[in-house]
């Protein structure tokens, strides 16, 4: 690559780093800012928590933490936030799954779930993108159920 084009490409990178990131002008922003004008909470970037759901006989807390670290790509090379966000809460490529409606399968199952996670969905029903088995990375069986176990945890019920 040549010198020039790697500088634009700096240059531009940098520039859409302080635009993504707010960048700070030099002078007191805040001071300026209306603090009367409403403001809309940025969507959560961090796994949620999990709820208190029952789980079933054989799912235990240390599966659905181990889960929660595969599907944000913190352990075992999950790559489920690349498509569902960290936080679960889904883009035009994956759905939502903290909500309470399940789109690819009949319910809050674990056992259907572990199946989704591990066949993919070759067919979605809204999602603009089809999800490869295992979201395309290699997970053990042991992380599949991880995951299936932090996913029946999400949401309210």
């Amino acid at each position: 690559m040549t010198s020039w084009k790697k500088t634009t490409l700096v240059s531009v990178f940098a520039m859409i780093g302080v635009v993504a990131c707010g960048g700070d002008t030099g002078d007191d922003a805040m001071d300026d800012m209306d603090m009367d004008t409403p403001t809309v909470d940025a969507p959560a970037t961090e796994a949620p928590a999990a709820t208190d759901v029952e789980l079933p006989e054989g799912v235990t807390q240390e599966m659905v933490a181990r889960g929660q670290q595969v599907f944000t790509g913190a352990a075992g090379g999950g790559t489920c936030f690349t498509c569902h966000t960290a936080a679960a809460t889904g883009t035009p490529l994956a759905p939502d799954l903290t909500d309470d409606t399940w789109l690819n399968i009949s319910g809050r199952n674990f056992d259907e779930i572990v199946q989704l996670v591990t066949t993919g969905v070759p067919e979605p029903v809204e999602a603009q993108a089809a999800m490869p088995p295992m979201g395309g990375a290699s997970l053990s069986e042991d992380d599949v159920r991880a995951v299936a176990a932090y996913v029946l945890t999400l949401g309210s019920g």
